[in-house]
């Protein structure tokens, strides 16, 4: 995949870019990046039973290109789903100054799906709590997910949709174990913190580089994340950059430890809440999966690794 469809400098409008071959080239790369984009989105769904029948899914959207993005795919999977379900986009407008109020009612009433914009200024609240210096993101996430399981409580949404992508689960993961010191990421479903909602991530294994190429093919209308002034949250910003190095620098690598978070052996870890080491006792029976403590480690990808994650062995 090249031209618009990678991270680098836009091309530039020459008679090359507006051929027939090249428009034909991006016009099968948008339709194979739409596939994927409905098959991932559709695989988590059924990997972990996040919509059934008759369920009214209300999507948050915020006005970045992964909400959008989700609504955009979930409504062309309801057209051809083997349920039937309902969706409701919801917006909260926080009142933050220079927020574009009228973007969202006007995309989302010519997109002809039904929606709610909650007007609640808890803009002010963060402003006045938190003091000038500090970053904001904590109280308005707590705020803004309090409001938002009131509001699908007064929708009848069974389902609450995040727009989270499996870049952001891997970064929340990194970020837990570097500074948290848990092995713990973002789940694609869960039941939230009040115990009365059932809240999905339908783009669990989708990649923020196909989240980017769609908005940027759909034309989506952004709204900008930094209108509230909060500075951005420096630990989550640096992980992502180690992510997006190793990306480039050791393809496959991001969809391994992805798949890594689908495969935990508890026996080859130290929690002993997670598994029996106490009472752990020779069996006399062989397994094929015991461990091979005198084996030398055998990973495909270990000489691509950085020296300062390297096994030296002597």
């Amino acid at each position: 995949m090249n031209a618009v469809w990678i991270d680098e400098a836009p091309a530039t409008a020459d008679a090359t870019a507006s051929s027939p071959a090249n428009s034909m080239k991006i016009e099968r790369e948008t339709h194979k990046l739409e596939k994927r984009l409905c098959r991932q989105v559709g695989q988590a769904i059924v990997d972990y039973n996040m919509i059934e029948e008759g369920d009214k899914v209300m999507v948050c959207v915020s006005g970045g290109k992964d909400s959008y993005a989700l609504l955009d795919i979930l409504l062309k999977l309801k057209a051809r789903a083997p349920i039937h379900f309902d969706i409701v986009a919801v917006n909260l407008d926080q009142k933050q100054p220079g927020f574009p109020e009228e973007v969202l009612p006007k995309y989302l009433s010519e997109l002809g799906v039904d929606f709610h914009i909650e007007n609640q200024d808890t803009y002010s609240i963060v402003k006045r709590v938190i003091p000038e210096g500090k970053t904001t993101c904590g109280l308005c996430s707590r705020l803004r997910r309090g409001i938002l399981y009131r509001v699908a409580d007064e929708l009848g949404a069974t389902k609450v949709a995040l727009g989270h992508h499996r870049d952001d689960m891997l970064q929340t993961f990194f970020l837990n174990m570097f500074f948290a010191g848990k092995l713990k990421s973002m789940p694609p479903k869960l039941v939230s913190d009040d115990g009365r909602h059932v809240v999905i991530r339908p783009l669990a294994y989708v990649s923020e580089k196909d989240t980017i190429r769609w908005a940027q093919h759909r034309e989506f209308p952004i709204i900008p994340c930094t209108l509230c002034g909060s500075q951005e949250n420096l630990q989550r910003k640096q992980v992502g950059e180690m992510l997006r190095e190793w990306d480039k620098k050791y393809p496959g690598r991001v969809e391994n430890m992805f798949t890594a978070l689908q495969n935990v052996v508890p026996s080859h870890l130290l929690d002993g809440t997670r598994h029996d080491f106490k009472g752990l006792k020779a069996t006399g029976v062989a397994d094929d999966e015991g461990d091979k403590a005198f084996d030398p480690p055998s990973f495909d990808l270990l000489s691509q690794a950085p020296a300062a994650l390297r096994i030296v062995q002597g």
